[in-house]
């Protein structure tokens, strides 16, 4: 099983205080999951006010123009992987080793600067949605991102009474951000205490892969359409009348299990129009 690797986390209170990029934010942690996924936290705007489930536009100066010298900003959506009441944020990237942005975004350290632009944005929110028994969070890959801040959310467990959280990545080491996350909920004194003991009973985790050999293998989509995923996690086939869902993976995903959840019946709802599910549309992994 792959571990993480905490590159460092320190107190980086000096050098917060001398930003020198524009809407500069400082590294305070990076850690590295597999060769292609990595995460980090940097410090809050202390004026920033976010929804959990929103993402914000996250980048890093590019090369200078080799005419004039000058450089701009490389930015890229990335959703808040921590809670809107955290002190700090955190993100989670894959790394692209040509990616014009995560080729650099990968080598930050601790005390580094991001460039952070602190209006954020987005539909996976639960104002989106109508009230329901069973909220359904679908991810691929760092797709898991805002459900990492929505996980630890409490209007999640007030608006639901279960909390289903499927993953599919390629690879097991790819499922580590998130299993470690869910693990930790379970020992969180703070979230224990604010959203109530034993919050986190709520939550049905149902990773799988499709490459490396694991517990569960196979798509979610797959698993759904077999009535496998259902009988597994021991819950009827999805509804309007109960099911609520959030999408978050890459392009092909997201057009899949949009038309499986309109063949439930469900329809896509909006800020400006709360319905059965919403789709990330900002996110490509």
């Amino acid at each position: 099983m792959t571990e993480p690797t905490l590159v460092k986390d320190a107190p980086v209170k000096e050098a917060a205080a001398k930003p020198h990029l524009p809407d500069a934010q400082v590294v305070t942690e990076v850690k590295h999951y597999t060769d292609r996924l990595f995460s980090f936290r940097c410090t809050r705007p202390a004026s920033m006010r976010f929804r959990s489930g929103e993402f914000v536009m996250i980048g890093l100066m590019g090369d200078p123009d080799p005419a004039t010298g000058k450089q701009k900003p490389l930015l890229r959506a990335y959703s808040i992987a921590s809670p809107s009441w955290d002190e700090e944020l955190e993100f989670y990237s894959i790394k692209v080793q040509d990616g014009p942005l995560t080729s650099k975004l990968q080598h930050i350290e601790v005390g580094d600067e991001v460039i952070l632009r602190p209006k954020p944005v987005g539909t996976l929110v639960h104002d989106a949605l109508l009230p329901g028994k069973r909220i359904w969070f679908f991810a691929t890959g760092t797709g898991f991102a805002p459900f990492a801040s929505l996980l630890r959310e409490p209007q999640t467990y007030q608006d639901y009474d279960e909390v289903i959280i499927t993953h599919t990545c390629r690879e097991v080491g790819e499922l580590t951000y998130g299993r470690d996350l869910i693990e930790s909920l379970k020992t969180d004194e703070l979230l224990n205490e604010v959203i109530g003991e034993g919050f986190w009973k709520k939550i049905k985790y149902y990773p799988t892969t499709t490459r490396e050999e694991s517990p569960k293998m196979g798509r979610i989509t797959d698993l759904m359409r077999k009535g496998e995923a259902f009988e597994d996690l021991g819950v009827p086939q999805i509804n309007p009348n109960d099911d609520r869902a959030m999408v978050c993976g890459n392009l092909a995903f997201n057009l899949e299990i949009k038309d499986m959840l309109e063949g439930y019946g469900l329809v896509e709802g909006a800020n400006s129009n709360p319905q059965h599910y919403v789709v990330e549309k900002a996110f490509l992994d």
